[in-house]
């Protein structure tokens, strides 16, 4: 019955913002990921990848970078994509919402399936945690970090972030957010190199993140 309950203020918490507070919202200033550098520390972006229509409008997003770095030194490759949503409610003219997208929703979409699922804490942020993935599809695998990146909170959980967004809505007008997210393949089963480099790409993107995410 308690479950019942929580889950009931769950789904209507969850419907009041995003049906019922489409009105004017905060809108933070940010810098754009236009102007987010394609070299860092060793890590060079070759070409960012562009979202189809298909895809773009689906997720709604206001604004990402999605590009595959590779530092010829240790010959390793990480796709990154942070995607950013200047508000995550209905919009009163259109009646799009565009809210983020919890990723283990979409990577069966696209025939990857979530072999290995943990939350681990990650030196991101005050009390910062992230969803960590083995990914597979077929022969491949592939390690997954990502989080939810808003208004100053490193969130793993999608039940969180909703509920962390309804009380920034009331409170401060903003329901702004991004994902963060980092796929790194295994390669020959090693899961722990693939750790090091997503730990080595982490270091170095994660402070540059604040300038186009706003607290």
């Amino acid at each position: 019955m308690t479950k019942l309950l929580a889950a009931l203020i769950f789904l209507g918490l969850n419907g009041y913002v995003y049906w019922q507070l489409g009105s004017a919202e905060v809108i933070p200033p940010r810098e754009r990921f236009e102007g987010f550098p394609n070299e860092l520390d060793g890590w060079r972006c070759g070409q960012r990848q562009t979202l189809d229509e298909k895809t773009q409008a689906t997720l709604q997003v206001t604004d990402y970078i999605a590009c595959n770095y590779y530092n010829e030194e240790i010959e390793r490759a990480v796709d990154l994509y942070i995607g950013y949503h200047e508000r995550q409610t209905r919009d009163r003219d259109s009646g799009d919402t565009s809210a983020i997208h919890p990723p283990e929703h979409c990577l069966p979409g696209s025939g990857w399936d979530v072999i290995d699922s943990q939350v681990v804490p990650i030196d991101v942020g005050p009390g910062g945690e992230a969803k960590r993935f083995v990914i597979a599809k077929g022969n491949q695998r592939a390690l997954v970090y990502f989080w939810y990146h808003s208004r100053g909170r490193v969130i793993a959980r999608n039940h969180h972030k909703i509920l962390w967004m309804f009380l920034d809505r009331a409170r401060t007008g903003r329901t702004d957010g991004s994902l963060v997210r980092f796929t790194v393949p295994i390669l020959f089963g090693d899961t722990e190199a693939a750790e090091q480099t997503f730990q080595a790409f982490a270091d170095t993107v994660t402070p540059m993140i604040d300038a186009y995410v706003p607290n």
